[in-house]
């Protein structure tokens, strides 16, 4: 008893030291609070209601004999390490070091070693989580029909948990935002017509949207360019929920939706739009997928796709190798998806008899989108955990967060491509301009 309140007290007395010694590295404007209650500034200007919490011991003693990735946000999942007083992302910043690194202090080795020694051997608190796909993440080598679990495990969550962060239509992609002040919904509505006006969508044409989410650019399409919408899906809540809203609004005869795989898809279409989607098919699957996409398009028909990619670099072996992070993301938040480079994607769609028609990069886009959903996130997250579980809720927090740190450090970056279908040695339908997408009248307008 007395032995244990002792290494306590010694514990107690390391951990004050070394935040003692990371204050004067970071000059941070928030607090460390220990589990004994004590709060600890990491600057000398720090904001009280802004502080980091660590819930025991344990948890230094488990990051110290693995200090992995996976451990760390195990153990944030689990709540042993949590961020009070604004949502992570502007937590984030306000962690940010406010002195010049070439000025820091250097922190001492020995004194490192001597403030972590009493957790060496505290018992740890497991980091152990739920919530994680339990087949082949990676799914490089998959099964066709592995798909279904891929997109199921990730859409089919709690549609109640989507609407409480995404907008009123609940576009669960890359808003667009002629204004950055601009509220989300606004912005989404911006995104639904203007990828719209890049298909030239014209009243009575056939317009098919591949992963369709919650059917908001169907019933745009609908709606606005009176055109006959259909939308394929594997996810058996979006189908639901689409196929509700279109009875709901009355156009059931114009908005139709089906379960069904890309690779299975019959039929023609004068528009495919496929946004946010290409992320799920796998690389080695991408070019097999431009086909399918082409054999489905009338004469000159247009193709218009949205996705997330990464810098390509000189070797596809190397850009393909799996760092820490995209594996964490794999297992808890999108098995089997998988980011290509623009170059290879570009590629990937002439080879398959495609040309390119426009090209257009919305990397900032995206950042501010992922903040604005973390940022309603973390305002609900009272009802977001009744929905899905405080584990869960913890996990989708931080992967918006890492999502839009990566689009705003270039990491991660997003485009819009275009495509057109016609045969070799025939003249392109483009017309001359880009006035029919930033010249014309929008329907975009929020009610």
């Amino acid at each position: 008893m007395f032995g244990r309140q002792s290494r306590h007290k010694r514990q107690l007395a390391a951990a004050r030291t070394l935040i003692e010694q990371l204050a004067v590295q970071l000059d941070s404007r928030v607090s460390v609070r220990l589990w004994d209650g004590t709060e600890l500034p990491l600057g000398q200007d720090v904001d009280p209601s802004l502080f980091l919490s660590i819930s025991g011991p344990g948890v230094v003693g488990s990051l110290l004999r693995r200090p992995t990735p996976d451990n760390l946000l195990g153990h944030y999942a689990r709540g042993h390490i949590d961020f009070h007083g604004a949502d992570i992302h502007t937590f984030l910043d306000a962690m940010n070091v406010r002195k010049s690194r070439k000025r820091m202090p250097k922190l001492r080795k020995s004194a490192l070693i001597r403030s972590l020694l009493p957790f060496l051997l505290e018992p740890a608190s497991s980091s152990a989580v739920s919530h994680e796909y339990q087949g082949n993440v990676i799914g490089r080598d998959r099964e066709q029909a592995e798909n279904l679990d891929f997109i199921q495990f990730h859409y089919d969550v709690s549609d109640e948990f989507y609407e409480l962060f995404l907008d009123k239509e609940m576009v669960y992609t890359c808003a667009y935002f002629t204004d950055w002040n601009n509220s989300l919904d606004q912005a989404q509505l911006d995104k639904l017509d203007i990828t719209c006006r890049k298909l030239q969508l014209n009243p009575g044409e056939r317009f098919l949207d591949i992963g369709f989410g919650w059917g908001a650019l169907l019933f745009h399409a609908a709606k606005h360019y009176d055109v006959r919408a259909h939308g394929v899906t594997l996810s058996e809540n979006q189908l639901q929920y689409t196929r509700e809203k279109a009875r709901r609004l009355g156009l059931e005869d114009q908005v139709t939706v089906e379960l069904c795989d890309y690779a299975n898809l019959e039929g023609e279409f004068d528009k495919i739009a496929s946004i946010g989607m290409y992320e799920h098919v796998g690389i080695d699957n991408l070019p097999g997928y431009m086909k399918t996409v082409r054999s489905l398009l009338a004469k000159h028909g247009l193709f218009l796709m949205q996705g997330i990619t990464r810098p390509g670099k000189a070797d596809m072996k190397k850009f393909r190798k799996l760092n820490t992070e995209r594996r964490l993301l794999a297992k808890y938040i999108f098995p089997g998806g998988e980011l290509d480079h623009l170059g290879h994607i570009i590629q990937s769609m002439e080879s398959s008899g495609f040309e390119i028609a426009d090209v257009e990069g919305w990397r900032n886009h995206y950042m501010h989108t992922c903040r604005l959903w973390c940022k309603r996130l973390y305002e609900r997250r009272e009802e977001a955990i009744k929905f899905v579980g405080e584990e869960k809720y913890r996990m989708w927090l931080l992967y918006f967060v890492g999502c839009s740190l990566a689009f705003r450090n270039g990491g991660a970056r997003l485009y819009q491509v275009l495509a057109e279908k016609h045969e070799k040695r025939e003249e392109s339908a483009m017309p001359p301009t880009r006035e029919h997408v930033y010249g014309g009248a929008s329907h975009s307008d929020a009610d």
